[in-house]
Order: C-alpha cells, then sequence, then structure tokens
C-alpha cells in the first residue's frame, strides 16, 4: 500500500498564527488546515513559501464589486481577480446595487448571480430599508448577519435614512434580531446646510471643507446614544476624523457594543491629495487631514479599529472625469488593501517585520472574522479553513495601471513605491492567484451563510 499523502503543504515561510510567528509548515486536506508543523509530511502538492510570511487570507468586509445593475464599473469577475491578487480570500459585499438587495429574495438572487464567478468566498450586508423595518426582524442567518445603513446620501446610495424616527426603528429592531449595523455615519442635513448657504463645492480644494467632520461627528453621537439605549451592535464604516475616533473609543471602553472601521484609503491619503489629485481621492466621507490620519493609525497600532476595509468602489474615468459636483465618491482598493496597510506600517512604526505581521493578521483576518461570525476564516490553526496570502515583505515595486485587475483599469495608487507583495493566494486549499505565472484559479467561492 503506497504512502499516504496530505493534498497541499505549505513549507519554509514564516506561519503567522494566533500564538505568535514562526518558521513552520502548513498541512492541508479536504481544503481545511490539519496540522502545524516542524516536519513536512508527504503531500500531493507542494508550495515554497521561502522567504515569504503565510498569513491567513485576507478578509475585506467592505467591498462594491457592483453587481447586479452597474457592471460598466465592475464586476465580480474583475472585482475578485482584483482581491486574490492582493491576497484577500473572503469578501462581504455591500447593497448599493440594482436593485438594492432590502430583503432574503434579492439577497438570494444576487448570490445566484455571482456563484460560478468568484474566485473569493462572498457574504452579503443587507440593506436597512427606512420603509420596512420589519424585513430585519427575525432575519434568516442564512442570509445575513448584517444591516448597512446609509446616514448620508451619495451617488449610489439605494435608500438614506434621514428620519430620526426611522433610524431608532431600525436599531430597534436590529437589537431584537441579534444584527450587527454597519452605518455610514455622517450627517448630510449638515451639507445640505452648508450648500444652501454657500453653495455645492465647485473645487477639490474646498472639498473637504464643505463634506466637514461635523457631519461624521454629529452622526456618530446619534449612533453612540441608540446603541446606549437599545444595545445594538453597531459598526462604524470609514471613520475618517480624530474626533470620530476618540468618540467610538470611549463608547467602547463604557461598554458599548461598537466598533469602528477605517479604510486602507483614509490610511493612505489626506486632504492635501484630494487637492492636487481631484476626484481620484474624492471619497465619501472626505479623506481628511494628517492629523486625522495620524489618528487612525495610532489607533491601527493600538488595536482600537475593529477592521480596515477597502470600500472598493470603483467608477469609470469618464464618471470621475466629470464635474466637481457630478464626479461620485469612491475609488478603488480591494487589491490595494493589503500592500498599503503594509507600506504604510513599515514606514510609521519603527517595530520588528514579525511584529508587523502578526498585527496585519490581526486588523485584516482575526478581527473581521471574529466580528462577523465568519467561522473557520481568519486565523491559521488546525480545523480553520485553508485561506493563506503569502506574502513577500521585501520586495519593492513601483505601482502602475497595467498592474490593475479592476474592471475600471485605474488605481488612486499609481506611481506608489510599495513594499512587499503578494506571491500567491490560496483559497480552500488550492492557489487562486500566482503572481509569478500571472494566472488565477477556479471562480467556485462559496456564499458564507450567516449559521455558525
Amino acid at each position: 500500500m503506497g504512502e499516504l499523502k496530505s493534498d497541499l503543504v505549505i513549507t519554509g515561510g514564516r506561519v503567522v498564527t494566533p500564538d505568535g510567528v514562526r518558521a513552520a509548515n502548513v498541512v492541508v486536506d479536504d481544503g481545511r488546515i490539519t496540522a502545524i508543523t516542524d516536519t513536512a509530511p508527504a503531500a500531493e502538492s507542494t508550495v515554497d513559501a521561502k522567504g515569504a510570511y503565510v498569513l491567513p487570507g485576507l478578509i475585506d468586509t467592505h467591498v462594491h464589486f457592483r453587481t447586479p445593475g452597474l457592471l460598466h464599473k465592475e464586476d465580480w469577475a474583475h472585482g475578485s481577480r482584483a482581491a486574490v491578487a492582493g491576497g484577500v480570500t473572503t469578501v462581504m459585499d455591500m447593497p448599493n446595487t440594482i436593485p438594492p438587495t432590502l430583503d432574503p429574495e434579492t439577497v438570494v438572487a444576487k448570490a445566484e448571480l455571482v456563484r460560478g464567478n468568484s474566485l473569493v468566498d462572498f457574504r452579503f450586508h443587507i440593506g436597512a430599508d427606512p420603509e420596512r423595518p420589519e424585513v430585519l426582524a427575525g432575519l434568516d442567518p442564512e442570509i445575513a448577519v448584517s444591516a448597512k445603513v446609509f446616514m448620508a446620501g451619495h451617488h449610489t446610495a439605494p435608500t438614506v435614512v434621514r428620519d430620526p424616527a426611522a433610524l431608532e426603528k431600525i436599531f430597534a429592531t436590529a437589537a431584537g434580531s441579534d444584527l450587527q449595523l454597519v452605518l455610514h455615519a455622517e450627517d448630510d442635513s449638515l451639507f445640505e446646510l452648508l450648500d444652501q448657504w454657500q453653495g455645492p463645492p465647485v473645487s477639490y480644494a474646498e472639498y473637504e471643507q464643505r463634506r466637514p467632520r461635523s457631519g461624521g461627528i454629529a452622526a456618530v453621537a446619534r449612533v453612540l446614544e441608540l446603541v446606549r439605549r437599545y444595545g445594538t451592535k453597531a459598526h462604524i464604516l470609514h471613520l475618517s476624523s480624530r474626533e470620530e475616533a476618540d468618540l467610538v473609543c470611549a463608547a467602547k471602553a463604557a461598554g458599548l457594543p461598537v466598533t469602528f472601521e477605517v479604510t486602507g484609503h483614509h490610511l493612505s491619503f489626506t486632504d492635501a491629495d484630494t487637492c492636487r489629485g481631484g476626484a481620484r481621492t474624492r471619497l465619501s466621507p472626505s479623506i481628511r487631514a494628517q492629523a486625522d490620519q495620524d489618528r487612525l493609525w495610532a489607533a491601527v497600532r493600538a488595536g482600537e479599529v475593529g477592521s480596515i476595509g477597502s470600500d472598493h468602489a470603483p467608477h469609470t474615468v469618464e464618471e470621475k472625469t466629470r464635474s466637481v459636483a457630478d464626479s461620485p465618491p469612491g475609488l478603488p482598493g480591494v487589491q490595494e488593501l493589503g500592500t498599503a496597510v503594509w507600506t504604510g506600517m513599515r514606514r510609521r512604526f519603527d517595530e520588528p517585520e514579525d511584529v508587523s505581521a502578526a498585527r496585519l493578521a490581526q486588523v485584516l483576518s482575526a478581527k473581521p472574522a471574529e466580528l462577523f461570525r465568519l467561522t473557520g476564516k481568519g486565523r491559521i490553526e488546525p480545523g480553520a479553513d485553508a485561506d493563506f496570502a503569502l506574502f513577500d515583505p521585501a520586495e519593492t515595486w513601483m505601482l502602475s495601471a497595467h498592474h490593475v485587475y479592476a474592471k475600471c483599469g485605474w488605481s488612486a495608487y499609481e506611481g506608489w513605491t510599495m513594499s512587499g507583495r503578494v506571491r500567491q493566494t490560496i483559497r480552500g486549499g488550492r492557489v487562486v492567484w500566482d503572481a509569478a505565472t500571472g494566472t488565477f484559479g477556479e471562480p467556485d467561492g462559496r456564499w458564507l451563510t450567516g449559521r455558525f
């Protein structure tokens, strides 16, 4: 009888586990991790990770892959290619599509469109409809365990919750259903006041001033009061200012079930970049000052952030070069996310590489998996899904448009000198991205239901 062989062994890398970073081999069978060992058993397939960190597959809980209805901007095939090229193996997609995913039926229909076209495993945030808050009552976790609330409007927002009574009803319903609310927390009634007084912004030099931090601060304060009242779990998305960070950290220290996300974009750019580059870094919420970026990085280092997301929201070049009033906010970022965060950490923090690698695994894998109950994800340990990003920390390279796999074909990071690069991405024990050959694997990513 021949020797029994494992399906896959990853050899020679520095493995980032919940217990620390060490040189080891990772053994995989049937799509799951079976052992982390000092010896390499016989295997049907071997991946050489020498010179690389073996990270848990990265998790991006904030993407807009534009399926269905907005396929001229992005589609799931391109979005998932961009994801795995950046080491991301699991995504959570937002509801602002056409039609928007505001009920179980549209979520199921969306899943059927995605199935067979995804290089990543996936889940969806359902949208909170202020006209139908009862949809969230008793929502089957097979459909969703989180609901997106838009408290401010922009070009693709399907339902904006402006009425305080409607917002309170959503919080009360979500609390009773054990749903995690994820919120675009800005009060655009303040922006409307400013526009009535001074007119809407007509240049990018004044864009951040006309969409100021006061909108976020007011909205976060309202969210915290509703969390205090109902005990609803709330995750503030793309938090942009130092004041908001302080408020949420204080609320969490007081025992409230509130967390926040920062984006790779807010960690990478400042309002000075928007003044120079215009729509290329136009976001909602706005990218703010250097002091705000410094506070967000401090939150990353201190472990205060609940997740780092890309807010991957591509638009075409034609759309982004319209007038200031008509150009939509948003930019691609799922492919750039892990490398941009690594580059920022290595430039800002004087610390051993292993410390940075462990932090990267925490904020881009372990924490989002725990927050959104992504069973089997986010950790390299026996029994977990065999999802990995093989990351070369030493490679220095310059990002250009020809590296971009998003359908829009451009990146705000073009011209950046990046530190570190994803060498291979493995999902479910199979290679789905190989940088050396520029090839992708099979698009058989799974819809991850919320039962656990």
